[in-house]
């Protein structure tokens, strides 16, 4: 077991709702056209693949995808949509657990390679994807840039998101390398809201082309999101391909 929290059944079971605007099928064109892209004829591997947001439709665009997931209750939702002939799921860690033969691809997005919350579970992560890829095969991260310019002195704590239903911020342990999420959550029109925080290790870009190299990977590509912009030094996330060499 990795340090990750573990989501329970009742998030789990809200979790498609409060996605639904990121899982709509224009949301979604631009990373699973990314990805089926990197995949080719070949099987994909997705790591903490949850209920299946991106998953079930990139198998359904014609990928053979696999998946490994920490939380039972995430992917009995995956279930749901897809049975274990079509689309086969793992319980266990990202950084430990291994799954049967090889992939083109193995993909980590979200921002989830962040619940693991130490550097040493992070770089097994990528010795993990390197396990699995064969030799050409890419491993893939989303994970935002940490927001850390917006901290002047003395503050410990930016807002990701304002609106009428949500608060969002995130405070930092500079330290550590640890940021916390807090979400205030309103639910109804009775003033009541739901609060819920989640504990992340933030990591440089830099920080990651270590870890892959320690894990024998090569950086391919950075781009700024999944339709190609550049990277750039005012981008606030990145998706990283890193390469196995061989091929």
């Amino acid at each position: 077991m990795t340090s990750s929290e573990l989501w329970s059944r009742e998030t789990a079971d809200r979790y498609d709702a409060e996605e639904a605007e990121n899982s709509s099928a224009a949301a979604l064109e631009p990373t699973l056209a990314f990805l089926s892209r990197l995949a080719g004829s070949g099987r994909a591997l997705e790591f903490a693949i949850g209920t299946g947001r991106v998953g079930v439709p990139l198998r359904e665009r014609g990928v053979p995808v696999a998946g490994i997931e920490l939380s039972e209750p995430m992917a009995a939702v995956l279930r749901r949509k897809a049975d274990a002939n079509t689309l086969p799921v793992t319980i266990g860690d990202m950084a430990t657990t291994v799954v049967p033969g090889e992939f083109t691809l193995v993909y980590l997005i979200y921002n989830t390679i962040s619940n693991l919350l130490t550097q040493d579970e992070q770089v097994e992560c990528f010795r993990n994807a390197a396990r699995h890829l064969e030799p050409g095969g890419r491993f893939v991260i989303e994970l935002g840039v940490p927001p850390l310019r917006f901290l002047p002195p003395g503050q410990v704590a930016v807002p990701f998101d304002v609106s009428d239903r949500h608060l969002g911020f995130d405070t930092f342990d500079l330290v550590e390398q640890i940021l916390v999420s807090h979400h205030f959550t309103r639910e109804g029109d009775d003033g009541h809201y739901r609060r819920a925080d989640s504990r992340h290790r933030y990591a440089w870009p830099a920080e990651l082309d270590l870890m892959a190299r320690i894990a024998g990977l090569e950086l391919e590509r950075r781009v700024e999101d999944w339709d190609g912009s550049p990277f750039g030094q005012d981008s606030a996330q990145h998706i990283s391909v890193w390469r196995k060499p061989g091929v």
